[in-house]
């Protein structure tokens, strides 16, 4: 966690500090603030109207009756996209494009899908009562040293 915290809180600023800086050479000082404020305000836009069509598939998944994980995921990308493209910086502005593009969004989507799918579906097991895999490679009653983070929901009867 301290190193992804490390880089979040000083190796991005500082690389995007070096990215205006050798912009704002090249290009003039106010002609690169006019480009990341103009930036900014695209981005806004471009969240705007992808929120509502992520929100706009989420209503139209549960309405009929499937579960919205695909449209839950795009959703969440496109407020993190919409967060990058609203702080400043070059860097921020690619990865946050990357997340509001549909087709980029779309490529983005399937690699965290392949990614976190293990844990995913360990996390739904467990929160349906149906525990964890076993271990690979031991028996089922073998769990030693596996560790499974389970949220508890107490409902009244009959509230399933």
């Amino acid at each position: 966690m301290l190193p992804l915290l490390l880089l979040l809180f000083i190796v991005v600023p500082i690389a995007e500090l070096a990215v205006i800086i050798q912009v704002g050479e090249q290009i003039g000082v106010w002609w690169t603030i006019a480009i990341l404020i103009a930036d900014s305000i695209l981005g806004s836009l471009l969240m705007r109207s992808q929120g509502r069509i992520a929100w706009r598939r989420f209503n139209e998944a549960l309405q009929s009756g499937r579960p919205p994980a695909r449209e839950t995921l795009d959703g969440v990308l496109v407020i993190f996209g919409g967060a990058l493209l609203l702080t400043p910086g070059f860097l921020t502005d690619i990865l946050g494009l990357t997340l509001l593009i549909p087709l980029t969004r779309a490529l983005v989507r399937r690699v965290l899908v392949k990614r976190f799918a293990d844990r995913m579906i360990v996390a739904a097991r467990t929160r349906a009562g149906a525990g964890p895999p076993p271990p690979r490679g031991g028996h089922p009653g073998d769990v030693e040293g596996t560790a499974v983070d389970v949220d508890v929901e107490h409902l009244p009867r009959g509230a399933r």
